[in-house]
């Protein structure tokens, strides 16, 4: 994908810039912000629990969306983790569980070995930064854009961050792709046609989300319809999350 001249040296310094401030919080305030988008989450889109969900896993001082994941797995939904199966290629996404076998992939961060391909009927996505339109500047490979583009009908696009990580624009270019919904703990924007407008009331969060996808679906002819899934038993304690950073409580 190549940018017109001057955007991607200035989408590097922005990089830089919001890498640096986003690492430089203290974890004590980036477990409160974590907790307050956890519960956003959770109340906001109660539909993802009977869904396939794509996550990622931590990096670089981002939202840890494991937290929310638990609540929605214990319901019913599966959990897939991004795999690069080849650089400049979409991303595919493999079911992955606590307690899985891993192995480490792009910047050391785990792949799920041997578990089922899905197609993810929602996606959390990680920003490092976000615009009032709902355009997101990720970590320029250019990754979630192959992989949303080449998906039909369209997954739900949710985008997980904290508001130190909005600026004015990301100067968005043709293939860059709005996201649905961007979450921080400040609360939960809907994108629309005017840009981000924050929903007053995490269940008209729900609405408009199941909606949204009724629409896809009825334009995609019924495809990724949403249908029950399994509730599957953990292959850890639910506890995971802290194993890992000791920074955070047991969920």
């Amino acid at each position: 994908m190549s940018l017109p001249e001057g955007v991607a040296p200035w989408r590097k310094e922005r990089r830089a810039e919001l890498l640096a401030q986003r690492q430089s919080v203290v974890p004590v305030v980036r477990q409160g912000w974590n907790e307050r988008v956890t519960a956003l989450l959770v109340e906001g889109f109660p539909l993802l629990r009977g869904m396939a969900v794509g996550l990622y896993w931590p990096f670089k001082g981002e939202f840890d969306p494991r937290f929310a994941i638990h609540h929605w797995r214990q319901q019913g939904a599966v959990a897939a983790l991004p795999e690069v199966v080849e650089k400049g290629k979409p991303l595919q996404f493999r079911e992955w569980w606590p307690g899985v076998a891993t192995e480490k992939g792009v910047f050391d961060l785990p792949v799920p070995q041997g578990t089922a391909v899905l197609v993810p009927q929602a996606l959390l996505i990680p920003p490092i930064g976000f615009d009032g339109q709902g355009y997101r500047l990720g970590y320029g490979g250019g990754y979630f854009d192959r992989t949303l583009a080449q998906l039909k009908p369209q997954p739900l696009k949710i985008a997980v961050a904290f508001e130190l990580s909005r600026i004015d624009t990301i100067r968005p270019q043709p293939h860059d792709i709005p996201m649905d919904f961007v979450v921080t703990e400040a609360g939960i924007h809907a994108v629309t046609d005017e840009g981000l407008v924050r929903i007053a009331k995490p269940a008209e969060a729900g609405e408009r989300a199941r909606s949204i996808l009724q629409a896809r679906r009825d334009a995609a002819g019924g495809a990724g319809g949403e249908e029950p899934l399994e509730i599957r038993p953990y292959a850890s304690p639910p506890c995971y999350a802290a194993l890992l950073d000791p920074a955070y409580k047991d969920v």
